[in-house]
């Protein structure tokens, strides 16, 4: 049946002549590469707790997802039928195994954090984020890249990690003290994770001579995902207990606002150009300096760490340099 509904969609893409492929190609492809600076802009310059919220859902769900993929090992639907034929350049950044959607799962914290986030203020916005969702999802079949199971639980996995983070954030408003062990769990969660997917046995199918899904490259996702937890445990900590910085306010005071708040928005537009960098061009330099498997930890551990602690500290700073600018004025 997931096989029958995937080959009506490339029918239809066929009978349209590929008309909405390069629109959810760039749904799909935003959604793993960019969509990430949303979340950290709310968080640095709008509400941390709500971008927090956001990035710590999207955080785990991904570390999570990484295990359950490895673990899951199913091939692509053009691996089980030949007659799947993925649309435009889709299968180039949809190889090895396919249970659940990597692309759903990344979507769904961030699209779905943000839905929840501006729910009170906006319900427009959270009607949107909802809709781009189910959207991606859908591209991912569309596409024929994943099957309507890998999706549906991509979406499950997403819902059910937004709701386990909003209970975890209520339940630390109330024991702030105790967040500690959360992240020390996160960070030997990822620890463990790490070791599990390294050391636990992968199938090793040859079709014509040929390795039909290679564990090692497999691994590198696995690795990189594993280390937003990681990364996340270890920023978080940083920043709790040395930065503490306050989120520029923009959706309290709008773009009116005045001395240190400025200055901290200014510092918010300008982090996102390096972040930008980091996305785009970072990665490729660290595997040829780490190998694969650690140079896609080090690459995402390094952007949790710019988007969750740093930049806050340089927040921080650029506002309190312009508080005591002011005062001195004064």
């Amino acid at each position: 049946m997931d096989i029958e509904y995937l080959l009506f969609l490339q029918n239809f893409r066929n009978a349209i002549n590929d008309a909405w492929t390069p629109f959810l190609e760039g749904l799909s492809l935003f959604a793993v590469t960019y969509l990430i600076m949303v979340p950290v802009f709310v968080y640095w310059a709008v509400d941390k707790r709500r971008g927090l919220y956001t990035l710590a859902s999207y955080y785990v769900c991904c570390g999570v997802n990484a295990v359950v993929k490895l673990t899951a090992c199913i091939y692509r639907p053009w691996v089980r039928d030949a007659r799947v034929l993925p649309a435009g350049r889709a299968i180039e950044t949809a190889g090895g195994y396919s249970f659940p959607s990597g692309h759903t799962v990344t979507a769904g914290p961030i699209y779905g954090g943000l839905a929840v986030s501006a729910w009170k203020w906006s319900r427009v916005i959270s009607i949107v984020c909802v809709a781009l969702v189910l959207l991606t999802g859908f591209s991912r079949n569309y596409l024929g890249v994943h099957t309507p199971q890998d999706v549906a639980v991509g979406l499950l996995e997403s819902a059910l990690w937004l709701f386990v983070v909003a209970r975890v954030f209520r339940y630390l408003e109330k024991n702030p003290e105790r967040e500690r062990w959360f992240l020390l769990g996160l960070f030997v969660f990822g620890w463990l994770a790490i070791a599990y997917i390294t050391l636990k046995p992968y199938p090793m199918t040859y079709v014509d001579g040929k390795l039909l899904v290679d564990p090692q490259k497999m691994m590198n996702d696995g690795y990189g995902d594993v280390a937003l937890i990681i990364g996340f445990a270890v920023a978080r900590f940083a920043e709790g207990r040395w930065v503490r910085f306050e989120a520029c306010g923009l959706g309290v005071n709008g773009f009116g606002a005045r001395g240190p708040k400025r200055r901290g928005l200014v510092a918010s537009v300008l982090a996102l150009v390096p972040l930008w960098l980091m996305l785009t061009y970072m990665k490729a330099p660290l595997d040829g300096l780490l190998g694969s498997h650690w140079g896609h930890f080090a690459n995402n551990f390094l952007i949790v760490v710019y988007c969750v602690a740093l930049v806050p500290a340089i927040i921080k700073l650029v506002s309190a340099g312009s508080a005591v600018a002011e005062s001195a004025d004064v």
